[in-house]
């Protein structure tokens, strides 16, 4: 079986061209800074006195970050021109391609609101260029599934402290353990043990066994559960450095487009000198006969 019919000669010259340009260290030191400075302008917006005496210029400012970004997107779509599954397969081209083509939607353009959240996640596009930012969010990805089970223990832990902080202290602190809500965000303050001595000298006035309770919820809120969150973290970073590694070190596949046209013509002429060839003797193919002449007794 054949392999399926290469992509035809202006694409890959097309995707030749735009990936030099795309791999360049220039093109990505120059979109690098255009979202920088797109950031900054986000930055500006914020004074409304500068925003209405350069309302022209920021706009100005605005359209020609979103001309660049344009033209970017376009490079590396044309880059894929050979091979436009490629462009699909990387989650990070579609981040890309979804943050700015949002501002080409009529909906999105009329609200402003929801533009400037768009045009503010322009900022994560920094990742991109980045490694170590790239694995550090790579790493929160990967991180959620264990921070929610730390949540729901952590949740359940705060709630059975709080519960029994409402039945000990309801009547004598009423301010910070009226009621199970109260109970709870008392105990979440203290989790960071900011305000933990004068939450144990109020207890102490109302009995010395509180001193268990406060240092019981201090050793397993502030110290186990936010060490074993630590550690959750600590996994997945880890887990996100091997999968940069084995990204890194994983060899680039065959997609360079003259070489695969070079294969083809290749493939093409064996082909045509294979039909040239007039049948030998016996009704077979020269090779079949000498396979033939070495098999015989």
């Amino acid at each position: 079986m054949r392999d399926p019919r290469p992509a035809g000669r202006g694409r890959m010259k097309l995707a030749a061209r735009c990936r030099v340009a795309t791999e360049a260290p220039a093109f990505g030191m120059v979109v690098f800074c255009a979202i920088l400075f797109n950031a900054a302008l986000m930055g500006v917006e914020t004074y409304s006195g500068l925003a209405a005496e350069y309302r022209l210029v920021l706009q100005g400012a605005e359209n020609c970050c979103l001309a660049l970004f344009t033209l970017e997107m376009l490079l590396r779509v044309g880059a894929c021109a050979d091979r436009p599954k490629a462009f699909f397969r990387d989650p990070w081209n579609l981040f890309d391609l979804a943050v700015v083509a949002s501002a080409f939607v009529p909906l999105v353009r009329e609200n402003t609101t929801l533009l400037r959240m768009l045009r503010l996640a322009r900022v994560l596009r920094t990742a991109r260029f980045l490694p170590h930012l790239r694995i550090l969010l790579i790493a929160v990805g990967r991180s959620l599934p264990g921070t929610a089970s730390f949540l729901f223990v952590g949740a359940l832990v705060l709630y059975v402290y709080a519960m029994v902080g409402w039945v000990c202290f309801a009547r004598s602190d009423p301010g910070h353990y009226g009621s199970v809500g109260r109970a709870m965000l008392t105990l979440f303050l203290l989790t960071t043990l900011d305000g933990l001595t004068d939450a144990v000298r109020a207890g102490l006035q109302i009995s010395r066994l509180s001193i268990i309770y406060y240092a019981s919820y201090a050793l397993l809120a502030s110290f186990v559960l936010v060490n074993v969150l630590i550690g959750v973290v600590l996994n997945s970073l880890d887990e996100a450095r091997e999968m940069e590694d084995e990204a890194n070190r994983a060899p680039a596949p065959d997609t360079d487009p003259d070489v695969r046209a070079r294969i083809a013509t290749a493939r093409r002429a064996l082909d045509e000198i294979e039909a040239s060839l007039p049948p030998a003797a016996g009704g077979g193919r020269p090779e079949r006969q000498l396979e033939a002449s070495h098999s015989g007794p």
